[in-house]
């Protein structure tokens, strides 16, 4: 267990110099996260966690799967009501299945690594710095914030785009096959959507699309609101896992009662408060 590892010994700090903020390395790796961010809206930082801590890595968030909460739900790629009126040639009339399963952050152990790396300062310091903003927050909310993103054999999670800005995610466990991370790049902006473009690589057109060969370990940073992106069908016997690492650039962020309830299968007292801003920053 990862109660022996010590707040950052989990990092390769060699690579990754999060406990010298001033150190020319930290200002490297900021520098190379930003570039590529800027060229592709994301970026991976590959053995993020050391390669010995990979297992138990995988086997603290394994052992979490039986909490995941699943609702198979009908959506299209930008989560809006599918019985939206929309015109005939609209890519919001592509209908897909959602099978990815969720486990809230209150069946999250404090003592695991994803969870001293999500409420490690350093880490949302060195987060904060390789978007470029000036700080980021912990969810105040007590569901999500910290969560174990978990698609089973046979399931997968859609083309979509985010209504987050920053996306921060580790894969603990790969699937036996399939389960592939894809996204389109700046396939729409601010000042046009692109239904075209869009509406082609639903229709199964992969000119626009790139993959990328994520392992246990590795540490992805996405901008996900003007990328198309999915996690393709897991194939094999063994789920795909992945944490999300959910902060925002507001404190006291607090998820819907409905969007909570709808995640996760319940609420909790401060969902039903009122209290809090409410926010975009949950998961999509």
């Amino acid at each position: 267990m990862s109660t022996s590892v010590a707040p950052l010994e989990m990092v390769d700090t060699d690579r990754y110099p999060l406990t010298d903020p001033d150190r020319p390395a930290w200002r490297e790796t900021v520098g190379r996260t930003r570039a590529e961010l800027a060229e592709a809206g994301c970026s991976v930082l590959t053995d993020f966690i050391r390669p010995e801590l990979h297992e138990v890595l995988r086997e603290e968030c394994a052992v979490l799967e039986p909490h995941a909460y699943t609702k198979i739900e009908k959506v299209n790629a930008y989560n809006t009501a599918i019985d939206e009126p929309l015109p005939a040639d609209h890519p919001g009339r592509t209908i897909m299945e959602r099978g990815n399963a969720f486990v809230a952050r209150d069946d999250i152990p404090a003592s695991s690594i994803i969870s001293r790396l999500y409420t490690s300062p350093l880490f949302r310091r060195f987060i904060a710095d390789c978007f470029g903003l000036p700080e980021l927050h912990e969810l105040a909310d007590p569901l999500s914030g910290l969560t174990l993103n978990v698609i089973a054999p046979g399931r997968a999670h859609p083309w979509h785009f985010d209504t987050n800005t920053h996306t921060v995610s580790m894969l603990t466990q790969a699937a036996d096959d399939g389960g592939i991370f894809e996204y389109c790049p700046g396939i729409r902006s601010a000042a046009d959507e692109n239904f075209a473009a869009v509406r082609s690589v639903l229709a199964g057109e992969d000119r626009l699309v790139r993959r990328l060969d994520l392992r246990p370990g590795d540490l992805q940073l996405f901008k996900g609101r003007f990328a198309l992106h999915r996690v393709s069908t897991v194939e094999g016997a063994v789920a795909r896992h992945s944490a999300i690492f959910a902060y925002s650039e507001r404190p006291g962020v607090i998820g819907s009662a409905e969007r909570t309830r709808q995640l996760f299968g319940r609420v909790l007292p401060a969902h039903l408060a009122g209290r809090g801003v409410r926010g975009d920053e949950l998961l999509d």
